[in-house]
């Protein structure tokens, strides 16, 4: 069997589980690091550490898409 062969079979999965893991952990953390620099109306900011927090992958991605929009503009 050739490395190429070898890698792929055996070495790329693990890459790609270790990609996975890595934007798994990384997502969350990004929206966290983006709420709390963040200036939100009222307790809006509360309510999205809160989704992040208990939500990890959900609430990230709900922060992106929509959570992102309610910021105050400075």
């Amino acid at each position: 069997m050739s490395a190429m062969t070898f890698l792929f079979f055996f070495g790329g999965g693990l890459l790609i589980t270790l990609f996975v893991i890595l934007f798994i952990i990384l997502l969350p953390l990004m929206a966290l690091i983006s709420v709390l620099t963040s200036e939100f109306q009222g307790n809006d900011k509360i309510m999205w550490v809160l989704i992040i927090i208990f939500l990890p992958f959900l609430g990230s991605v709900l922060y992106f898409l929509i959570g992102r929009d309610r910021r105050i503009n400075r």
